[in-house]
């Protein structure tokens, strides 16, 4: 019988636990049948409260915001409800599987929506493949929701359908996979390069992926301080540079992946991800699921002191252990059961708990530059290499990042409603607060009933 060395044991048991969320997920789903559900907000002392929550007393509440449109943020859950909308044509790096499978996933993220941040958030899976007619659906949800977070659609069509919805709608609708994954991802590199003792404006990055979140991340980055002509973008064709005629002639399509081509590769280099990673101080990979999309011997000839952040999910791009024992100094991935998660889950809910708050018209770079820093800023003396940004369990985060993103909105002339940043932190607070306690009386009271062991 042959033995595993102690490092092949140590590599199986860290695969298990790698594994174990997908084992429990197959057994967790059929016995709740659902993450959420609806539940009243108003009290009902008997039968007669109907005749104020219905018929014929609604109709006052019905004539007042037919009189006052505005009023319906007042008499209806408008100012509290986001849906969450997808064709399920991109759901994490799963691919095109369609809208029923992609399902479990949007009502994980009303889950996250309403336990992270208060928000009530209602999946919206679309049986729809064009764009104009996604994009007229979500137009006309508008009356019902506060704001719309987009979700998993693939690209090129993602960044028209986002293009246009934030031209023609009235409330805020951003694509999580570009602008949330984006926001966290710069503020787990501001953190990061803290740490190794690095400036953004003398780093060179490789970005691996150019779908929509490595274009978003890359422009973020970038306003942020980062030098494009420093950094080097990789597509599964290669490095981006301005003689690849194949992105020039679908620059209409893929407008951003061209801009991208134009204004990074100052040195023109050709290549594949190993040629990309020659000399690099940091590499932020959203692209397809590994593990061994980055190969370890690729992480070690990248500078000292390198920062790996492998975003593709479930699985990233390098397994974290194995970029650790290749030279990373600090290494980072999508995942919640790894150090390190650089993940939108701890900027959205926060995110849209401030847009909402001041009923901004949008959500702009600026008040994901907010975010990122809010974010950045709450892991405090607490920041180290393997505790980049605070985590989902740092609940007081999300209120942090409602007030700051709040605040950018009344300073460029987004929000409809003027608060304070006390204001803003204190109901970011208590609708927050409230969420948790609520699920942990449910499951106190045997509402949410324990699962059976494994």
């Amino acid at each position: 019988m042959t033995r595993k060395s102690p490092a092949a044991t140590k590599s199986d048991e860290r695969l298990a636990r790698a594994g174990k969320p997908a084992e429990d997920a197959l057994r967790l789903h059929p016995f709740y049948r659902g993450k959420i559900e609806t539940a009243l907000k108003c009290r009902v002392r008997d039968f007669d409260d109907f005749a104020i929550w219905y018929s014929p007393g609604v109709a006052s509440a019905c004539m007042a915001i037919a009189k006052d449109p505005d009023r319906v943020y007042e008499m209806t859950s408008k100012w509290n409800t986001v849906a969450v909308v997808s064709d399920g044509s991109r759901v994490l790096g799963l691919g095109d599987i369609g809208p029923k499978a992609g399902l479990p996933v949007m009502e994980g993220k009303a889950l996250l929506f309403k336990y992270l941040g208060g928000v009530d958030a209602v999946p919206i899976m679309l049986d729809l493949k064009d764009p104009d007619r996604i994009i007229d659906t979500v137009l006309a949800l508008q009356p019902s929701f506060g704001g719309i977070n987009l979700e998993d659609i693939a690209q090129p069509k993602c960044f028209k359908i986002l293009d246009t919805l934030r031209e023609k709608a009235e409330i805020p609708v951003w694509h999580d996979d570009q602008q949330g994954t984006a926001t966290v991802i710069l503020a787990g590199l501001l953190n990061a390069l803290k740490v190794v003792g690095k400036t953004m404006g003398d780093i060179r990055i490789a970005f691996i992926g150019s779908g929509a979140s490595n274009t978003t991340a890359a422009r973020l980055v970038f306003g942020r301080g980062a030098d494009p002509a420093r950094a080097l973008v990789v597509d599964s064709k290669g490095i981006l540079g301005p003689d690849r005629a194949d992105v020039e002639a679908q620059k209409l399509a893929y407008a951003a992946k061209w801009n991208l081509c134009r204004i990074t590769n100052g040195e023109r280099r050709t290549g594949g991800i190993a040629e990309a990673l020659k000399g690099v101080d940091v590499v932020i990979a959203c692209s397809t699921p590994g593990p061994g999309v980055i190969k370890p011997e690729w992480v070690r000839a990248m500078n000292r002191d390198a920062i790996v952040f492998a975003c593709s999910n479930p699985v990233p791009e390098i397994w974290p252990w194995e970029a650790k024992e290749a030279g990373a100094a600090i290494v980072a991935t999508g995942r919640s059961d790894f150090p390190n998660q650089v993940n939108n889950s701890v900027g959205f809910p926060g995110i849209f708990r401030g847009a909402l708050d001041v009923r901004a018209k949008t959500i702009s770079d600026e008040m994901c530059y907010a975010a990122a820093e809010a974010l950045a800023g709450q892991i405090g003396t607490r920041l180290g290499p393997d505790r980049l940004l605070p985590t989902m369990d740092d609940w007081d985060v999300f209120p942090r990042e409602a007030a700051a993103v709040g605040m950018m909105a009344q300073k460029q002339g987004l929000a409809r409603v003027k608060m304070s940043e006390q204001e803003l932190l204190d109901h970011a607070t208590a609708v927050i607060k409230r969420s948790r306690a609520l699920t942990r009386s449910m499951m106190d009271g045997g509402f949410i009933p324990p699962a059976p062991e494994a």
